[in-house]
């Protein structure tokens, strides 16, 4: 291959993971609408569902949110029914941060199980070595994606 040809690729591929990133954060934002959430809310929901029990602090951490912004996505989450707070027995001064899973997962999963179902579909074109390299490219997208926000926020 030509280094012409490798540039143009790349400058393709490059192209197509921008497209890819827009596109998905369009996508969490329909759901999100579908669920009567904004974006931001919608994904600390998931962050939340995915580390609970949590706490705004921790929230904050995560997401790198100030701690004002998180007290607001927990009011709306809680006025929407989705979390609740209950207090730490071990420091009171502490707020925990749960969610009502039932209602989250069946409300969130009624809006991703088509999808689930197309990704499943083209996934299954993929052999087990194929599905590793996947892997293997997006985590290491993740930890660049990580690093290169961490340095954004300095």
């Amino acid at each position: 291959m030509s280094t012409s040809e490798r540039e143009n690729l790349l400058h393709i591929f490059n192209e197509q993971l921008r497209h890819f990133s827009t596109d998905t954060i369009l996508f969490h934002q329909a759901v999100a609408e579908r669920l009567g959430l904004n974006s931001t809310d919608h994904k600390c929901l998931d962050i939340i569902l995915r580390n609970q029990p949590i706490t705004a602090g921790m929230l904050s951490d995560l997401t790198g949110l100030t701690t004002g912004t998180v007290t607001g996505v927990i009011d709306r989450l809680e006025k929407a029914g989705y979390v609740f707070r209950e207090k730490d027995p071990e420091d009171r001064r502490k707020v925990i941060i749960r969610v009502y899973t039932k209602k989250a997962e069946d409300e969130i999963m009624s809006h991703l199980e088509s999808f689930g179902q197309s990704m499943k579909a083209m996934l299954d074109q993929y052999d087990n070595e194929q599905i590793r390299f996947l892997f293997n490219f997006f985590e290491r997208s993740r930890g660049i994606i990580q690093t290169e926000t961490l340095k954004l926020k300095k």
